[in-house]
């Protein structure tokens, strides 16, 4: 993988281990001559790990659409920053030039961001891996529900682990490496004799 794309927090979160993890996610990335694709804001852990990744030498490109350009103050020293018109418009430039992506600790946001591209490979329409970095315990809660899901006949089993999980940056790395998309109908077929 010559790209990563990063989801995060515009926030910090409420504990340090959280900008701790986006920092040694960026070094890792950096080390490896991984890009860091992301949102391209300067706060939060967004800002710190692109400045961590930035700080290792590494390459950094933002993304960022005007309106939040001033309220998120963009990451105007990175390797390449995007200025988008919409929000469409950078979710589909930030899936276009990754080559995975990763969730760190976020909120609605970052749900929202790493639910569309997994829906994506869902449905087949993208074959890159989509992955969990669970901080801290930060997504137990969702990846509970998204075990709930599969027992309610929602998600597939095969369909769930497509969303790879770790709680480290190498951990999580290496799994990406390793994914292969499945090649499966989404589609559940309905249980009942009816």
């Amino acid at each position: 993988m010559k790209s990563i794309c990063v989801f995060c927090g515009s926030n910090s979160g409420s504990n340090s281990i959280y900008k701790e993890a986006a920092i040694q996610l960026a070094r890792y990335l950096a080390g490896r001559n991984i890009k860091l694709v992301y949102g391209g804001g300067s706060i939060g852990l967004m800002g710190a790990i692109s400045e961590a990744v930035l700080q290792q030498g590494g390459q950094v490109i933002g993304i960022i659409p005007k309106f939040l350009a001033e309220k998120e103050l963009a990451q105007t020293n990175v390797t390449h920053l995007h200025i988008v018109d919409s929000m469409h418009e950078r979710k589909a430039l930030m899936a276009e030039l990754s080559d995975g992506f990763i969730a760190l600790p976020g909120g609605i946001g970052t749900l929202e961001e790493l639910f569309e591209v997994y829906t994506w490979g869902q449905l087949g329409l993208h074959i890159k891996p989509c992955g969990l970095l669970n901080i801290n315990g930060y997504y137990n809660h969702l990846i509970s529900f998204l075990h709930h899901m599969v027992g309610e006949q929602f998600l597939k089993p095969i369909n769930l682990d497509m969303l790879l999980i770790d709680q480290t940056p190498e951990g999580l790395l290496e799994k990406m490496a390793g994914y292969q998309s499945p090649k499966v109908n989404k589609w559940i077929e309905s249980q009942s004799q009816t």
